[in-house]
């Protein structure tokens, strides 16, 4: 029997997911605060809900893929949210990348509930959203895992359960280390070599195929030469995602020097007006400070 799933959350990420399970035959019951995008998965076969209690009346896997902590709280224990809509047995996957310390605590919630719950954050950003082949790093039981593994496998390509409730967040929040700092200590190459006036393309040539080389250099680079900040993952999100880290990181004993000049960074792009771009435009706080840009020949 097809499984009955929901979709809270419409946004960059969620829209093009949700399309991949429309595509995958599921029956889905979506809800976002944006009407526009409601109407047009609705357009390609979901069915409109009027509250997250609805969507979760309609489901037996709900997902939600929320901006912060605070969303995903009221989404789950709201007057109108997921707790009270949901059938026993039923299981929240939550793919916000959030505090996970806040998923332990809704994944408690939840089971008092009876309900199951995974966190679920994801790598890959749009496009690999669009085509269903995200990383997605999962925290939770795994008898629960298991249970939704197929629809998972339509979202993503490379499914892990990291361990239990909080670990996929957790795993989520380093990964953001690693991409966010390689964007920046790419950024600051990039910045230097346009400086000395050398041409940019041919330089990454020479460098990709060694240890320079990486997935972010690929994606953001021919971006950024055309000079094309359009959000895949927004500075915003990004800066939300690394004060999470930081405020983790100090409950833990864990000092993190690079990250936290990481965040100022993304203070400082936010404050010129470069909240809304994307975390590729990370190179335009080091092009502010050398007085040079980076674009093609």
């Amino acid at each position: 029997m097809t499984k009955k799933i929901g979709f809270i959350g419409l946004g960059i990420m969620g829209r093009p997911m949700s399309l991949n399970l429309l595509k995958a035959d599921y029956e889905l019951a979506v809800f976002d605060i944006n009407q526009e995008t409601v109407t047009a998965l609705v357009a390609s076969g979901a069915h409109a809900a009027a509250s997250p209690k609805e969507v979760a009346e309609r489901s037996e896997i709900i997902f939600t893929m929320l901006p912060n902590s605070n969303h995903v709280k009221e989404v789950i224990l709201g007057e109108n949210g997921i707790l009270k809509g949901a059938s026993i047995g039923s299981v929240i996957v939550d793919m916000s990348s959030i505090s996970p310390v806040v998923s332990k605590e809704l994944s408690v919630k939840a089971v008092e509930a009876g309900l199951h719950m995974l966190d679920a954050p994801v790598s890959g950003g749009e496009p690999k959203a669009i085509d269903g082949t995200l990383a997605i790093m999962v925290g939770g039981k795994e008898s629960v895992f298991e249970h939704v593994l197929d629809v998972l496998h339509v979202l993503g390509q490379d499914v892990t359960l990291v361990g239990d409730n909080g670990c996929g967040t957790t795993a989520k929040l380093a990964n953001q280390i690693m991409v966010n700092l390689n964007i920046a200590a790419m950024s600051e190459a990039l910045v230097f070599a346009a400086k000395a006036g050398i041409n940019i393309e041919k330089m990454v040539q020479a460098i990709r195929g060694g240890l320079a080389g990486s997935a972010v250099l690929d994606a953001k680079v021919p971006l950024i030469l055309q000079r094309n900040f359009v959000a895949g993952g927004r500075i915003d999100i990004n800066l939300k995602d690394i004060t999470n880290v930081m405020e983790t990181a100090h409950d833990i004993g864990v000092p993190l020097p690079l990250s936290s000049q990481l965040l100022e960074i993304f203070h400082a792009l936010k404050v010129d007006g470069k909240a809304a771009d994307d975390h590729g435009g990370i190179v335009q706080y080091f092009e502010k400070l050398a007085g040079v840009q980076v674009k093609a020949e």
